[in-house]
Formats: C-alpha cells, structure tokens, sequence
C-alpha cells in the first residue's frame, strides 16, 4: 500500500531511525573510545529526531487509532517507545545491540502494521487534520518550545 500523505513525514523520519541503528550495530567493534563518543551522538540524536517523533505519534496518531478502536496496537506502540526511552539511557556496551535491533523492530513494524492499519481505519479527514500537525512539527525547534501549536514563525 502506498504511503498516505498524512504519514509521510513520519515514515520519513524512520529513514535516519534506521540509519542510527545500523551506526549502533556497529559500535560492538568500535574501540571504547569511539565507542562512547559515537553512544553520545546516538543520544543527542534520539533527544532531537526519535523524541519529537515519538511525541507525535502519541498526540496525534496514537490517539486517533485508540479511538478507531486499535488499542492493542496503541499499546504496543508506546511500550516501544518506553523501552527504547529506557535503553537510550544506558550505556554503549550494555545496550547499544540490543537498541539497535529494538529500534529496527519498531520502525518495521509502525512502518508494515501501525500506518497501515491508520490508512485503512482512520478517515481521511483525520489523517489529513495528522498531516497538518506533522507539517506544522517539522518546523524549527524553538517555534515549537511551548506546544505542537506553537507560532511557527521561527522567532526564538
């Protein structure tokens, strides 16, 4: 099925997901040093690109699809998104792997069940009201430091 575009900026942001979880793979033969400086990158990474995509889904996708009655996918969404809040929080040597292969699992499966499931449940109004918020996301960081609703307007 093709991509709705109400969802493409999300499934565009899975593309550097996936490209932070192969950087992860390979930290196993990374020595310590690079290692740990390539581990803070991955944490600064997900703080500015996997959060801000996390939360929304869970303002905007999560609950139009709780409400279309897909609570069991909700559910496992956000205890995806959990795990991963609490593995980006340890260490490179003990979960850099195991993020790796979490976070490549999540993106495949919002990417082959959660957004088909949204393009096939959800009315077309909702998806499009999903994209307007993506859009208005997307812009500049500190347009959006109070709300989702932020001006826009780029001023710090």
């Amino acid at each position: 099925m093709r991509r709705d575009p109400s969802l493409r900026r999300l499934s565009r942001d899975h593309h550097s997901g996936l490209v932070l979880a192969k950087r992860m793979r390979e930290l196993a033969s990374a020595d310590a040093a690079r290692r740990d400086a390539d581990w803070a990158e991955a944490q600064a990474r997900f703080a500015d690109e996997l959060e801000p995509h996390f939360r929304l889904e869970e303002q905007g996708l999560l609950p139009a699809l709780r409400a279309a009655g897909e609570a069991a996918l909700v559910e496992r969404t956000l205890a995806e998104h959990a795990e991963l809040r609490q593995l980006i929080g340890g260490g490179a040597e003990q979960v850099a792997e195991r993020f790796a292969k979490a976070l490549t699992a999540h993106i495949r499966f919002e990417e082959a069940t959660l957004f088909e499931t949204a393009q096939r449940v959800l009315h077309p109004q909702v998806l499009a009201e999903l994209g307007a918020l993506h859009e208005q996301a997307a812009r500049p960081a500190c347009a959006l430091s109070g709300s989702v609703s932020g001006s826009g307007d780029g001023t710090h």
